[in-house]
C-alpha cells in the first residue's frame, strides 16, 4: 500500500513538472521586449493592433493616440541623440528610415541594439494595408490587422463614393505651423494631405515639387483658398478663427471672410494609417461643409420679396 501510495505521488509530480514545462513552452512571448519605436506611423499601428505592452519609448512627433504621450520620448527622429536611446535599455528599435543623424544610426549598431524596418512603405491605401498586416503578422495580431484593413477599406470606399456626388472641388489651404519669420509652412498637393484632399473631393491651393513649402503673407492672399485648414499646434497658439482672421495675407482670403476656417490634427494628414479612411471623411465634412450649407439655402425666385437685392 505504501509503495503504491509513494508511486502515486511522484507520478503526480511528475505530471505537475510536465504541465509547468509545456506551460512554459507555450508562453514564449510572455518575455518581455522592451521597444522604442520612430516612426508615428508605425506607433499608430502598434496601438491599433493592441501590441504597445513592450513598447517603453516613442520619438517626440508619435502623439497619436492620447496614451503614447505618457511614454517617454528619445527626441525628434531625425535629430536623435544614442545617449537618450540607449538611457531607456532598449531591446530593439523600430525605424522607418526616416531617422537621423547618419552617426548617431552608427553608434546604435556598434552598441549592438537590434534595429528593425518593415519592409512595406505605407505611401498609399494598398501598401498602408500591407504595413498593417505586415506589423500584425509580426506581432502576432493577424485577426486584429485584418479587421483594421476591412474597416480601412470601407471608410475609403465611402468617402470615395461621396466626393464624386459634389459638383465642385473647393480649393483648401493647409497651414502646418502657422506665421514665423513672416512666413508659413503650408502644405502642398504633392503631400500625404494633398492625397487624402483629393480623396476628399477637394484640391490643394499651393503646388509643389516638395511636401511642404514656406509661403509670404502675400502668396496666401493671391492663392486666396475657399477652405483654410489649421493643424492643431499653430491654430492652438492662436486661439480662435477670430485670431487667425488678424494674420497678415490670411485675412484676405474668402476662406477667412466666409468663416470657413477649422483646426485639424497634424497627425491626421501626415502619413497613412488605420484611421486614414475616418480622416478623409472627416475632412470630406469640413471642406464641403459649406457647399452643403448653400446647397440647403432656399433660393429666392423673381416673385419673392426681396428678389434680386
Amino acid at each position: 500500500m505504501k509503495s503504491l501510495r509513494a508511486a502515486w505521488v511522484v507520478g503526480a509530480l511528475v505530471f505537475v513538472a510536465g504541465c509547468s514545462r509545456f506551460g512554459n513552452e507555450e508562453q514564449p512571448q510572455e518575455r518581455h521586449e522592451r521597444i522604442v519605436s520612430l516612426s508615428k506611423q508605425y506607433n499608430e499601428i502598434i496601438y491599433a493592433l493592441g501590441a504597445q505592452r513592450d513598447l517603453v519609448a516613442v520619438d517626440i512627433s508619435s502623439t497619436y493616440p492620447p496614451e503614447i504621450k505618457s511614454l517617454k520620448t528619445v527626441g525628434y527622429h531625425r535629430a536623435l541623440s544614442a545617449e537618450g536611446i540607449v538611457s531607456v535599455n532598449p531591446t530593439l528599435v523600430l525605424h522607418d528610415n526616416n531617422v537621423g543623424p547618419e552617426q548617431v544610426m552608427r553608434q546604435l549598431e556598434q552598441l549592438k541594439i537590434p534595429m528593425k524596418v518593415f519592409e512595406t512603405k505605407g505611401e498609399d491605401i494598398a501598401s498602408t494595408k500591407a504595413l498593417v498586416g505586415e506589423m500584425g503578422r509580426y506581432f502576432h495580431r493577424e485577426a486584429q490587422a485584418d479587421a483594421l484593413n476591412q474597416k480601412l477599406d470601407a471608410d475609403m470606399n465611402k468617402a470615395l463614393a461621396t466626393a464624386k456626388t459634389f459638383t465642385k472641388k473647393p480649393k483648401v489651404m493647409v497651414i502646418h505651423f502657422g506665421r514665423a519669420m513672416n512666413v508659413y509652412l503650408v502644405m502642398t498637393k504633392n503631400s500625404t494631405a494633398g492625397k487624402m484632399m483629393e480623396w476628399a473631393g477637394g484640391e490643394m491651393a499651393v503646388t509643389g515639387d516638395k511636401g511642404m513649402v514656406q509661403l509670404s503673407p502675400e502668396v496666401i492672399a493671391q492663392a486666396d483658398p475657399d477652405v483654410l485648414l489649421l493643424t492643431d499646434f499653430g491654430y492652438d497658439r492662436l486661439g480662435s478663427p477670430q485670431q487667425v482672421a488678424t494674420l497678415p495675407g490670411v485675412g484676405a482670403t474668402r476662406a477667412v471672410k466666409s468663416g470657413r476656417v477649422y483646426r485639424v490634427e497634424e497627425h491626421d494628414l501626415v502619413y497613412l494609417g488605420p484611421r486614414t479612411g475616418e480622416n478623409v471623411l472627416t475632412l470630406q465634412e469640413l471642406i464641403h461643409r459649406g457647399d452643403a450649407e448653400k446647397a440647403a439655402a432656399p433660393v429666392p425666385s423673381e416673385r419673392e420679396p426681396g428678389a434680386g437685392r
